[in-house]
């Protein structure tokens, strides 16, 4: 693949029912563009845990992805509440999930870790009461 291959998703805000299909459609892409079942699956579970996240926190956002042949950049970007503190979001276990979301089975703080652990390099911008943009690259 000699040339950039671009990809546009909006998430919907509070809508369970349509979560995750970005994360989907972008499975199904790169197994089509022949991307190793590993690369797949990380990509998968980072961009899922992240549509989640907006679907849940921000009131939806934007996912653009973008492969490369050597790696995968995922940018999502909210205009969501911000995150306060990254450094305590990124901690497994932390939650600002309400209980309602909690009694859905979501919620359980380990959407941020995950997204970092299935990536190769992960960068988050937050500004409280602007939003977050987080950049995600998998290495093929």
């Amino acid at each position: 693949m000699a040339e950039t291959v671009n990809f546009h998703f909006d998430i919907d805000g509070d809508n369970f029912t349509s979560a995750g299909e970005a994360s989907v459609a972008v499975k199904k892409l790169l197994r089509q563009m022949e991307f190793s079942p590993e690369v797949i699956r990380r990509v998968s579970v980072a961009m899922y845990e992240g549509e989640i996240n907006m679907v849940i926190h921000a009131n939806g956002g934007t996912a653009d992805v973008n492969v490369y042949c050597d790696r995968i950049e995922i940018i999502l970007k909210d205009s969501g509440p911000g995150i306060a503190d990254v450094e305590l979001a990124m901690k497994e276990g932390y939650s600002t999930a309400p209980d309602n979301i909690r009694s859905l089975g979501f919620g359980a703080g380990m959407g941020l870790p995950n997204m970092k652990r299935y990536t190769d390099d992960m960068k988050i911008e937050s500004e409280v009461g602007k939003g977050t943009t987080v950049y995600m690259t998998v290495n093929a």
